[in-house]
């Protein structure tokens, strides 16, 4: 990718003088950097904004002061409050030169030019190279990419950044509260509170509270469908819905992925996965969604989100699925593999603190903000264990609070053994909520000993959330079978009990992956009985792809 260069920005009311201002300037300077130039103040003062927007580096601002419209000087405060890095310089004559020494306070001038500046090899690039110099010294690149700018603890400031990140688009967060940065930028777009968070895209581009929808279609994520029929549908992205991808598209299907937040599920959030099979140093799960994803693409698979799949209907041999927007899809087959979502905690003051402290998932997501903090984390199975692991590099300490005694029934033992290796993680056994304190935000939590029933108030920063499994079932047509925790039940178990029996039209059996409708799979930790490893997901997902193969022969 080629490198944005910095800016040089002169101005100049005297038409004549700015061209000769800008030919000496380009004739030095325009390998190195990008001039710019104008003889309107007004312009010259809404380049301030749409440049800050852009992202774009300005070295040096170089102003006349006689200008009737605007002084120089008056220019250059604008200036600095924008781009306080820059380095400022004024063009003056003979008779400006005291309010030149003056500017040097005022708006730290770093110098000033006589007019006329001829030779320039004598009387301008000296100077402007100094100065360029010293630019040079302190600069540091800035992030070119995404930035979000909002509130630490708000739910929809969360939620854009845990969009962004579940959909591997890096971004600069810019908490206005704290970040100075922050601060400009909402200034320079006379931004309310009301119209944060707000997205500045790389182009400059700014979108006010976006919705995912919105985000998603200016980061160009695939939002349209290319075709209305397909031979597989998968419903869900996770490792499960990966790899039926992969496998769909690799085999000649015409393969559709729906998902309707980021790919990679629950383990898209892990920090680090060490026990999947080729991997001897672990990978994120990040990592993993991201190169399955690519691999998926590679193949030929079309992958849509955000997109909420509402309802399925069966017409004669086919399946229409009815998405959140409106929009329908017709395939020969589904898979679904929507995965769980971590149980939600009913305990006194967490609902109203979730988004502000309080978080499920999506650690990776909020780290950063727990740097030298007490956190917490909930929960005694392998994402828990990892999400400690993760928020011990950041945070002054974090306790995970299990109601067993220990964690060898739950967790991994790899994790278990890092856990206790730690020296800032710490283990609170036989332990339960009693309640969230807060008022804006987290400030403190209320824990119940189970064995002598002691309560204790700690300090919290913040409180992860990782608990249970509930399936994301509830939208399914009652047709397919579930059981009674809400998992989707499939080949053999559907005929053992009358009642999902009675779902099952086919003369044959249902495959082993199977629902109670032939031609709609489940597989991953949606399905009754699955093992809730990524490793299975992804065998299962392949899986899933050779039973549809079977099923398609059929009809």
């Amino acid at each position: 990718m080629k490198k944005n260069k910095a800016i040089i920005f002169a101005i100049d009311d005297d038409p004549q003088v700015l061209r000769a201002i800008r030919t000496d300037l380009r004739s030095r300077y325009k390998e190195d950097y990008k001039i710019l130039s104008t003889s309107d103040p007004k312009e010259a003062r809404e380049s301030l904004t749409e440049l800050k927007n852009q992202n774009a580096e300005i070295a040096l601002f170089l102003s006349d002061q006689r200008m009737p419209q605007l002084e120089g000087v008056a220019f250059l405060q604008e200036a600095m409050e924008v781009f306080p890095k820059a380095k400022r310089a004024l063009l003056t004559a003979y008779s400006d030169t005291n309010a030149a020494i003056q500017a040097i306070n005022e708006v730290q001038l770093d110098h000033y030019l006589m007019k006329p500046w001829d030779p320039p090899e004598e009387k301008l690039y000296p100077i402007i190279d100094d100065l360029l110099l010293d630019w040079q010294a302190s600069h540091r690149p800035n992030f070119q990419g995404l930035r979000v700018i909002g509130f630490q603890y708000s739910q929809l400031s969360h939620d854009l950044k845990d969009f962004l990140a579940g959909n591997l688009f890096p971004y600069r967060w810019h908490d206005v509260e704290k970040d100075q940065e922050g601060k400009i930028l909402m200034s320079e777009n006379q931004l309310g509170f009301e119209d944060l968070p707000a997205l500045i895209l790389a182009d400059g581009q700014l979108l006010k509270r976006p919705s995912k929808a919105e985000v998603a279609e200016k980061v160009g994520l695939p939002t349209k469908l290319k075709s209305q029929l397909y031979d597989t549908v998968i419903i869900g992205a996770g490792p499960a819905g990966l790899a039926a991808a992969v496998y769909g598209a690799s085999e000649g299907l015409k393969t559709l992925m729906v998902e309707k937040h980021a790919p990679g599920g629950q383990a898209g959030t892990s920090s680090r996965i060490e026990n999947y099979l080729g991997f001897p140093n672990g990978l994120s799960g990040s990592d993993l969604a991201r190169r399955a994803l690519s691999q998926a693409s590679r193949l030929g698979a079309e992958f849509l989100t955000p997109a909420e799949v509402e309802a399925i209907k069966v017409e004669d041999q086919h399946k229409v699925l009815k998405l959140k927007d409106g929009k329908e899809v017709i395939s020969r087959s589904i898979v679904i593999a929507s995965g769980v979502n971590y149980r939600q905690l009913e305990t006194k003051g967490l609902q109203a603190l979730t988004g502000k402290g309080v978080y499920y998932g999506a650690a990776s997501t909020e780290a950063s903000a727990c740097t030298d903090r007490p956190v917490f984390v909930v929960g005694g199975g392998n994402s828990a264990g990892q999400a400690a692991m993760y928020l011990s590099r950041f945070a002054q300490s974090v306790k995970i609070i299990i109601r067993r005694e220990d964690l060898s029934s739950t967790m991994s033992a790899y994790l278990i053994d890092q856990i206790k290796a730690t020296e800032n993680i710490s283990i609170l056994a036989c332990t339960e909520i009693e309640e969230a304190k807060g008022s804006e935000q987290l400030q403190s939590l209320s824990l119940r000993n189970n064995r002598d029933k002691s309560l204790v108030e700690h300090a919290a920063a913040a409180l992860f959330i990782f608990i249970g499994a509930k399936p994301y079932t509830d939208w399914l047509p009652q047709e397919i079978a579930k059981d009674a925790k809400g998992f989707i039940k499939t080949g053999n178990d559907i005929l053992e009990e009358k009642e999902s029996a009675q779902y099952w039209h086919s003369d044959r059996i249902p495959y082993s992956l199977e629902t109670s409708i032939p031609g709609i799979f489940a597989a991953g930790d949606v399905r009754s009985g699955a093992m809730n490893r990524v490793a299975s997901a992804v065998g299962e997902g392949a899986m899933s792809i050779s039973y549809t193969h079977k099923y398609l022969t059929e009809v």
